[in-house]
């Protein structure tokens, strides 16, 4: 059985997540793991090649 479009997140309801993503707007450090791990793999890069 499936859960016919209704779902419930008590981070959602509790306001975690709308925190989360407004940090991560100010700050521009990504709040998600892959995000991060993004962010930081390209500033590697750039300080090793020098590329933008």
């Amino acid at each position: 059985m499936g859960k016919f479009g209704f779902s419930f997140s008590w981070k959602r309801a509790l306001g975690i997540t709308a925190a989360k993503q407004k940090f991560a707007r100010q700050t521009g450090i990504p709040s998600s793991k892959s995000g991060l791990e993004r962010k930081l793999g390209a500033f590697i890069i750039n300080l090793l090649f020098g590329r933008k």
